[in-house]
């Protein structure tokens, strides 16, 4: 399966896996599983890191490519063609720009998205599992 993890799902794999769902678990250590990752999740990390949300060992830079390389992650370019999907999603989708990239970049390649954001859960136009 090609799977597209969001930023929580990124930072608990890493930091507290604990707080993974069994199902977030079984596909990320599934020898079948591709695992992806775009880079609107460092931009996101960030953030959080810079406005003290969260709390890491190192330099968010150094985290994010240390831990993506460990892993084995792919990462996902972030085209033009993902941020006319994201500004052109069908129906309804929340403003987030994070998430609209994600749901785009998971919808233009065909990737499960691995999120426990309900909100895209529950959007009927991407493949997203928790």
């Amino acid at each position: 399966m090609k799977i597209l993890l969001d930023t929580c799902c990124i930072i608990w794999a890493i930091s507290d896996p604990k707080a993974l769902s069994k199902l977030a678990t079984e596909l990320l250590v599934a020898k079948d599983s591709e695992v992806h990752v775009s880079p609107i999740s460092a931009a996101e990390l960030a953030c959080a890191a810079d406005r003290g949300r969260i709390e890491l060992n190192q330099h968010w830079k150094k985290w994010f490519r240390q831990y993506i390389e460990l892993n084995g992650w792919q990462l996902v370019d972030i085209t033009l063609g993902i941020v006319e999907e994201a500004y052109s999603l069908p129906e309804t989708f929340h403003a987030d720009p994070v998430d609209r990239i994600l749901t785009a970049t998971a919808r233009i390649n065909d990737f499960t998205l691995l999120t426990a954001d309900h909100k895209i859960l529950s959007y009927p136009h991407v493949e997203a599992v928790w």
